[in-house]
C-alpha cells in the first residue's frame, strides 16, 4: 500500500492575459503548494474502485477515478488498483484539491504499478484531466502559463507561512467559468505583475507580499455575496495583503511566521470560522 500527500496550491499571482480563440482565457500564475494536503492511499486490487470521506464527491466526475482510468488505459495495464481519498482540502474553493488528487493518483500509480513513465509523460496525462492538473505533478512553485497547462518549475522556496480563511458561503455550479465571464478588458494585464514575481523569486526564493495580485479580486465581492464580510473580518484579525486563492472563494495572506499565522487562524476559529495555518511546500520528486 502506499499512502500519498495530495496538497493544496495558492496562486502568488494570478494575471488574465485576455481571451484565447479556442473559448479559454490566457493566464500567467505564479502558484506555490502548501502544507494543508488531502492524503490519498492505494492498494492493488483487480478492478478500480474509490472510498471517500466526503460522499458527495463519490462520482465519475472526480479526478482520482478519472486519472486512475486514463493511466490504466494508455500504459495497458491489466488489474486496478483501491483507493481511499481522505478529503482536507476544502472543494470548490480556489484550492486545487481535485486536481491536486488527480495528479497525486496518476503519480502514485506510476509507482505502484511499476510503469516507469517519464515525468513528461505524466504530465501529458495529467494535461488531458484538466488545465490545473499539470502543475501538480511537479508541486513546489512553478510559473503557470497558456491555460494552465504549461508549467515551469522554480527553485524551492524560501520557508513561509499564510493564514487561510475557507468562508462558509455557498457552491456555486461552474464557478471558475462563472468567474472569468466577469472579466473584461478592464481586469486583463500584460504578465507585468509575473515578471517582477519571478524576477524576485530567482533572487530571494520568493517574492514580497505587495507584488501579489489576483485578477479576480476586483470582481469577487459581486460574484460571491457575503464575501466582502468575511474580507473585512479577516483584516480585523490582523490579516493583511488579502487575495482570493485561484478563483476563490478561499482567502489567504502572508504572515511572518507560524505564531503569527496561528493567532490570526485562532482568532478566526473562536468566531466559528475555518481557517488554516499553512507554510510553503517543497516540491514532488519525479
Amino acid at each position: 500500500m502506499l499512502n500519498y500527500p495530495a496538497p493544496a496550491k495558492i496562486n502568488l499571482v494570478l494575471e488574465v492575459l485576455g481571451k484565447r480563440d479556442d473559448g479559454y482565457h490566457e493566464i500567467r500564475s505564479l502558484v506555490q503548494t502548501i502544507s494543508l494536503c488531502d492524503v490519498i492511499s492505494f492498494e492493488r486490487a483487480d478492478v478500480i474502485s474509490l472510498e471517500c470521506t466526503e460522499p458527495s464527491l463519490l462520482t465519475f466526475e472526480n479526478l482520482v477515478v478519472q486519472a486512475a482510468e486514463l493511466i490504466k488505459m494508455t500504459s495497458g495495464y491489466e488489474k486496478g488498483v483501491k483507493i481511499k481519498l481522505e478529503k482536507k482540502i476544502p472543494w470548490d474553493a480556489g484550492l486545487g484539491g481535485g486536481s491536486s488528487d488527480g495528479a497525486t493518483t496518476l503519480l502514485a500509480l506510476n509507482e505502484l504499478w511499476e510503469l516507469k513513465l517519464a515525468a513528461s509523460d505524466l504530465v501529458k496525462l495529467a494535461a488531458r484531466l484538466g488545465s490545473d492538473v499539470p502543475f501538480f505533478i511537479y508541486g513546489g512553485a512553478a510559473l503557470i502559463e497558456g491555460r494552465g497547462e504549461k508549467v515551469t518549475p522554480l527553485a524551492a522556496s524560501a520557508p513561509g507561512w499564510f493564514a487561510l480563511l475557507m468562508p462558509p458561503l455557498p457552491k456555486m455550479t461552474g464557478k471558475t467559468k462563472q468567474l472569468y465571464s466577469r472579466l473584461d478588458a478592464q481586469h486583463f494585464t500584460d504578465g507585468k505583475f509575473v515578471d517582477k514575481a519571478v524576477k524576485g523569486w530567482s533572487q530571494d526564493k520568493q517574492i514580497a507580499p505587495s507584488l501579489f495580485f489576483n485578477a479576480f479580486d476586483r470582481v469577487a465581492f459581486d460574484a460571491f455575496p457575503g464575501l466582502e464580510d468575511y474580507w473585512r473580518r479577516f483584516e480585523k484579525a490582523g490579516a493583511k495583503n488579502i487575495h482570493l486563492v485561484g478563483s476563490g472563494p478561499a482567502l489567504f495572506a502572508p504572515v511572518d511566521d507560524k505564531a503569527k499565522a496561528e493567532k490570526v487562524c485562532s482568532l478566526l476559529t473562536r468566531q466559528g470560522l475555518e481557517a488554516y495555518a499553512v507554510s510553503t511546500l517543497i516540491p514532488h520528486m519525479v
